[in-house]
Order: structure tokens, then sequence, then C-alpha cells
């Protein structure tokens, strides 16, 4: 396999939306490496959120190289392309060296019945006792259960392969990391599933450098993990096991580790996620996507006058037009209706009371996390708003970028990645 532009041992994807907040993200890296870790940022950005607000990948590359010239930034960076499909990917080549290759719709389509029957004969090895350093008990399997997951993710994992063949051909081998999501399925991975699918990956010879699994709980967008954390703990250290095993057996790149999709604010699993790659002495790639989107408006709504003007209309947009806003996400998100507020009460807000029910504080009574989600998807309105909002944020840059950082590097990377 060829050697690809590494990723280093922890990294952290930091979505932007509106390309105002890299100098922000990147301080809070900043404020990780003087704490005595090093967290590469990764923007990323899907074409989904690219069509929402018009904006171009090149945007966002423009951003980061600008911030990282500010912030005299000398370790790794990445840009990346996330979510991306054969049909989407010619906007980000470019621009872009991380490819989230997105396979979620093939996961569950039968594959070529003779080519699983060939994967299951190339690989004795996952038939019978599978025995994984660091897992107690081994796995009993047999022909028909590898081929039953096979046939599960054979297809999906073929397709990432036509996916990197194309990136190889247009970008160039070793110009990019390259990463594949099978975690938008119907339920988790068990560690030799998921060492059938690095199997798999193998065989397309694909150096993945990180994995997105499906783990237990949900993964809503900008709130708390909801599930059993010790589920999750087992899973994500079995998980750790199954990737070192498969790294050995099968020259997939030294450096594959995990990557926790809708990572933001899963508090309560953070302490796991960190006790596990200490043991394991392994990185993990965290994406925290949306979470700054909401940082911007609790940092107008903090500034108060027209900044929190702006924040309440994002708001009555967003409850006017949440069937619409929150269908895209409907996996994603739990959000109570009776628990949303009525524009007309929010209009009425102070600053305090606006950023108390916003930010992800779950001790404070005021935090409302029906409100946050329906926020959190509302990014549209705020694009709709156009030059005025864009304007908003760069008249309130410093006490947006205050929030911004601090909810980075506090929140996030002090707990995973320093277990502080």
């Amino acid at each position: 396999m060829s050697e690809e532009l590494k990723l280093p041992k922890f990294s952290v994807g930091v979505g932007d939306r509106f390309a105002h907040q890299a100098k922000a993200q990147l301080a809070a890296c900043v404020l990780a490496a003087k704490a005595g870790v090093e967290v590469a940022p990764v923007w990323n950005k899907s074409n989904r959120e690219h069509m929402i607000i018009g904006s171009e990948p090149s945007q966002t590359r423009l951003e980061a190289d600008a911030a990282v010239k500010e912030l005299r930034w000398t370790k790794p960076y990445f840009l990346d392309a996330d979510h991306i499909n054969l049909k989407t990917v010619a906007r980000f080549l470019d621009p872009c060296d991380f490819f989230t290759l997105d396979v979620a719709d093939l996961i569950g389509q039968p594959a070529d019945a003779g080519e699983v029957a060939a994967f299951a004969q190339r690989h004795p090895e996952l038939i019978g006792t599978v025995k994984i350093p660091r897992i107690a008990e081994p796995f009993k399997t047999d022909v028909a259960f590898v081929e039953g997951v096979a046939n599960k993710f054979l297809a999906a994992v073929q397709h990432a392969g036509m996916i990197y063949r194309f990136l190889v051909e247009n970008k160039g081998a070793g110009r990019f990391v390259a990463e594949v999501s099978m975690d938008e399925t119907d339920s988790p991975q068990t560690p030799v599933e998921l060492l059938i699918i690095l199997a798999a990956i193998a065989d397309e010879k694909i150096p993945i450098q990180t994995i997105a699994p499906k783990f237990t709980g949900r993964f809503n967008k900008g709130v708390d993990y909801v599930g059993d954390v010790a589920q999750f703990t087992k899973e994500f250290n079995e998980d750790l096991a199954a990737i070192a095993f498969a790294v050995k057996t099968y020259g997939l790149p030294e450096n594959l580790k995990l990557s926790v999709h809708s990572g933001s604010d899963k508090f309560s699993i953070y302490k796991a996620i960190h006790d596990a790659m200490k043991t394991f002495d392994a990185g993990v790639h965290m994406k925290t996507a949306g979470t700054t989107w909401l940082e911007e408006l609790i940092g107008l709504a903090e500034a108060g006058g027209s900044g929190l003007e702006i924040a309440k209309e994002v708001y009555a947009e967003a409850y006017a037009h949440s069937e619409e806003l929150c269908a895209p996400y409907a996996a994603v998100i739990d959000i109570d209706p009776t628990k949303l507020p009525k524009p007309e009460e929010v209009n009425g807000w102070t600053s305090t009371q606006y950023t108390s029910a916003l930010r992800h504080e779950q001790g404070k009574k005021a935090y409302n996390p029906s409100f946050r989600q329906l926020l959190h998807v509302g990014f549209k309105v705020a694009a709709k708003m156009g030059d005025r909002y864009l304007k908003a944020l760069e008249a309130n840059e410093e006490v947006v970028a205050r929030n911004v950082t601090t909810n980075l590097f506090e929140r996030h990377i002090k707990p995973v990645f320093l277990g502080a």
C-alpha cells in the first residue's frame, strides 16, 4: 500500500459552517500544545452544508490557511471533504487533503454471492475460534457468519475502494488521508464484525487512517451521549483491540484509529475514550462539527444589542420551519416540541436567558437540550441572512471567538486528550 500523508495520533474535526472561526478553533489547539498534547485540527464541512450555505470548499481552505499563518501554527492540519461520494467529490479535490468516504447508503445492500464466498475463502483466520489479543473471550464464528457480515458490508467497502481509486487517480497517492464511515447503520458492529470490515478494506487496498464504526447508544447532534456508558466503554476498548489486531494481520497503516462521528458534547463518554486511548496507547479522531455554529450564536446573544436580536430571529425562524430543518437530521436529533419555548417568549429574553438555555452546561436548570438541538440544525436560517449574519460575526468577533475557543478547549480537548 502506498504511504499516505500522515494523520497525527490525536486529531479533532472542527466544523466551521460560515468559515469565520478557524482562528478561534486553532487557538484551542494552540492551548492544547501549551498543555503538552498535540491535537491536529481537521476542518470538516460536508457537501450538504456547502449547498445549504452556498459556499465552496476553497473558502474553507482560505480561512484555515489564513488562521495557520496568523497563529504561526507549524504542526499538521487538514481539510476534510466530509461525507463525499463519487457524485460530490469533484469540488473537493483541490482544496482538501482528508476524505471521509461515505458509503452508508450501500450498507446492507447484498454483495455479489461469488465475491462473498471468495472473501470467506480468502480469510480462513476469521472462521472458527477468533482470538483477538486483549479481548478476554474468543469469538466463535463459522462460514455462514462471515459470509453474512461480508454480504452486509462488502458492497459498501467495494464502493469505498472505487472512491479511493478515483482520488488516487485525480489527487495522487500519498496526498490525502482516507477515512471510511460505517456509523450510519442499524446496529453497532461487534469487534469481530469490525475485523471482517477491516479485512475487506485491506483487500480493496484502501490505506485508511481512521474508521468510524457504529457505537452503541445515540449520538445526537450537539447534546450528550444517550445510552449505556458501561457498554460503550466495553465496545470502544474492544474496537481498539480489533484495530490493533487488523493492523498487524492485514498490513493496514500503523496509525489507523477510531473516528467518533457527532462526537461533540458527548461529555459522559469522554473519560471512557481517554482511558481507553491511554490503555492501548491509541489515537482518536473526534468530530465536533456544528458545536462551533452554536458558539457563534451564544457569542452574538452574549454581545447583546443587534447580536442578541439576530440570535432571537434565528430561533423564531427555526421554530417556524422546524419540520423542514429537522427532516434531514431526524436520525440524530431528539427534540421534545413541548420543551421548545415560543418565539414570543424568547423575544423577551435577556442575553443571559438566551445563552443559559443554549450553552451546554448540564448542571444548570436553564439549559434546554431541545432548544439547543433545534438551533443546531437551524444554521440554514443564518445562511439566508447572508451578509447581515456574517457582518454581525465580524462586529462581535472578540466575544464570539472567546466562546468558540473556550468550548473547544475546555469542554472537548481537555477531557478527551488531556484527561482533565
